[in-house]
């Protein structure tokens, strides 16, 4: 079995690092696991728009997978936290499979989408993360 090698995403990531005692993604021979990724910016800084919210959450998991060695076009797996509030599911999702089509065009990887009261920052309202395999 390969060894363990975790990864800090600069930036936020390596703030999480040593702030926060975790890592942003492992590799382990060829597969990527991500922790979860928000929608924050280097500051942790959150946009006002949903939509904003969610293109930045995707593109953090984006810079994630590349520090892992990875792009989208290996992930086989999306998991998803949404915090709704007033939004429902439809405006998520309308974000989500249009950035899914952006990123991976044709390839259709599983997803597991949950709607949850609460995630790991206050202005945090998705969460995305994801599993990769390169090969």
């Amino acid at each position: 079995m390969s060894k363990p090698e975790f990864f800090a995403t600069p930036g936020y990531g390596e703030t999480q690092l040593k702030n926060m005692r975790y890592s942003q993604a492992v590799r382990i021979g060829d597969r990527v696991e991500t922790s979860g990724q928000g929608g924050w910016d280097d500051e942790f800084g959150f946009p006002e728009s949903l939509e904003e919210e969610i293109v930045r959450a995707f593109e953090n998991v984006e810079r994630t997978l590349a520090t892992a060695g990875s792009t989208w076009a290996d992930v086989v797996h999306v998991n998803s936290y949404h915090v709704l509030g007033n939004d429902s599911f439809d405006e998520h999702n309308r974000v989500m499979v249009e950035q899914f089509r952006a990123r991976m065009g044709e390839r259709a990887p599983i997803w597991t989408e949950s709607g949850v009261t609460a995630l790991g920052h206050p202005k945090m309202r998705i969460e995305i993360r994801v599993t990769a395999v390169n090969g």
